[in-house]
């Protein structure tokens, strides 16, 4: 009897199998007229930060919370200083202060509460307002957001600012439900967040992923997926093996040696996109640091390589740089871009200069995901008589590090740019925002980023930000090294193409067969 039984479960358990079409796949396809789930699977190298989309500057949390929250304006994903209607519809400068936007009606949050403009306030004026929250900088120019009815506000800034709608389509600006947000509090938003994109949060497993659904209820197009997952694999050979055995559909940053296991495998495809992200050495100028003289700053830059380091390190995916913004950019200095100033021997000569004739000891920290690169770094330091204790931290602890400012002369770091404009990069060079951290200041160059922050003359504001770059490439409170292009491997059943921007829209990925 106990046989018969075990036979009959094998045989309903196959039949149960065959029923439900089973798959190893990450994307679904059509099976005997029956639809399967269809699931993006992405494999990111960091976990999402925090729902609080005020509290984070990170761009691949970002990546996945502009499929959940939306912003008044979006970038257009090849021109990202042309803006593009998002929950507002149309938008007009009314005088040097204030601008007015008309929202979209008909929109719901995904907890079916209706998107008006009080929201539209909450959202702007609380980060504008709360300086203990990580974006507070980007935004303490605007004074108010007054709602002149259920569907328009004026957003007014404190004085003029010629970079607002940039600032409303990146990172804090995704608009927030004002009622339930105060309704359940920030910790209650945290475990169970809402907005009005076209996928909805399901569950967060920390350090391993987060799961989006489909937004049925949408206010644009239906949405193309329905389930998007975000994983995290900080390891990059881990990474690569979950793409070649389609397990994950787009993997992020390729390391060079893998491109061509990725091109030649037969099931997936290699794409690289130019970013607005530019990899640069944070150099403290602290008194009593060595770092602090000028000849040994220049000598650090003088002894690194850039274009070796791109071609050997990164297959090429970069470009030298001595500016801290590129091409596309107002305020991009031509002159500082694609340079080759690499002189090891007048790096010594330099040393020698500053009184380290037999050499001089530095530390220079680095995040996991950069070791090669690090590495590359402190060989060519090395080589011209600097002696590098070299500092490789795991990404939680890197960046409590950089939070907390307790870097010791170099740290390697890279910083992307989701404004696409020259303030979010070059403010951070202005004496009281480089306090505690590069200790840098500069009278000339405090003056000429604070004139251009309310120049409303693009072209008398280009001026002013590449005379600052230019006094910045000479003083070095960063030594850019280059700008990235950042790679991707992709699963050959999707049709995917960056964006500059390095964010991941969901419905701009297609699985082929849908084409």
């Amino acid at each position: 009897m106990m046989k018969q039984l075990r036979h009959i479960s094998i045989v309903w358990f196959a039949f149960i199998l065959i029923a439900t079409g089973c798959s190893g796949g990450t994307s679904g396809s059509k099976e005997e007229g029956a639809q399967q789930e269809k699931v993006l699977t992405i494999g990111n190298t960091i976990d999402n930060v925090t729902f609080d989309i005020h509290n984070h500057g990170n761009t691949q949390t970002e990546s996945i919370h502009v499929n959940i929250f939306e912003y008044l304006v979006k970038k257009d994903g090849d021109d990202p200083r042309k803006k593009l209607p998002g929950l507002a519809v149309s938008w007009e400068r009314t005088d040097d202060l204030t601008w007015r936007f008309k929202l979209k009606e008909g929109v719901k949050f995904h907890n079916g509460d209706p998107f008006t403009a009080a929201d539209v306030k909450f959202t702007l004026e609380r980060v504008a307002k709360d300086k203990s929250l990580v974006d507070y900088s980007s935004y303490s120019n605007i004074d108010q957001v007054n709602v002149i009815d259920e569907f328009t506000v004026d957003v007014i800034t404190k004085e003029p600012d010629p970079i607002l709608l940039a600032r409303l389509s990146r990172i804090s600006s995704g608009i927030l439900p004002a009622a339930y947000f105060e309704k359940v509090g920030v910790k209650g938003f945290m475990d169970d967040p809402v907005g009005t994109g076209p996928y909805k949060f399901s569950k967060w497993i920390k350090d391993d992923r987060i799961e989006l659904v489909k937004n049925t209820d949408y206010h644009g197009e239906k949405p193309n997926w329905d389930r998007v997952v975000f994983r995290t694999i900080p390891e990059s050979t881990t990474r690569i093996s979950e793409l070649l055995t389609g397990s994950i559909d787009i993997a992020v940053i390729i390391p060079p040696g893998d491109i061509q296991r990725v091109k030649d495998s037969g099931s997936t495809y290699y794409v690289d996109k130019e970013s607005a992200r530019v990899q640069s050495l944070l150099v403290r100028q602290t008194p009593g640091t060595v770092t602090e003289n000028p000849k040994v700053r220049e000598a650090i830059e003088l002894a690194i390589d850039k274009k070796a380091v791109i071609d050997n390190v990164l297959g090429g995916a970069g470009v030298p740089t001595q500016e801290a913004i590129g091409p596309g950019i107002l305020g991009h200095s031509p002159e500082l871009f694609n340079t080759d100033i690499y002189n090891v021997e007048r790096a010594k000569q330099l040393l020698a200069e500053a009184g380290y004739p037999d050499g001089v000891e530095l530390t220079l920290s680095s995040p996991a995901s950069t070791k090669e690169v690090a590495e590359t770094l402190a060989a060519y330091l090395t080589e011209a008589s600097f002696k590098v204790n070299l500092e490789i931290l795991e990404q939680t602890q890197y960046k409590q590090r950089d939070n907390s400012n307790t870097f010791k002369e170099l740290a390697l770091q890279g910083k992307g740019n989701s404004m696409f404009e020259a303030p979010l990069q070059l403010e951070i060079f202005i004496t009281e925002n480089a306090a505690g951290q590069t200790d840098y200041s500069n009278k000339e160059v405090d003056e000429l980023l604070k004139a251009a922050a309310t120049n409303l003359n693009d072209e008398e504001r280009a001026e002013q930000y590449e005379r600052a770059q230019a006094i910045l490439a000479q003083d070095r409170p960063r030594i850019f090294l280059y700008q990235n292009k950042f790679n991707y491997g992709v699963n050959n059943r999707i049709d995917f193409t960056p964006r500059t921007d390095e964010m991941f829209y969901a419905d701009d990925i297609k699985l082929k067969e849908d084409e």
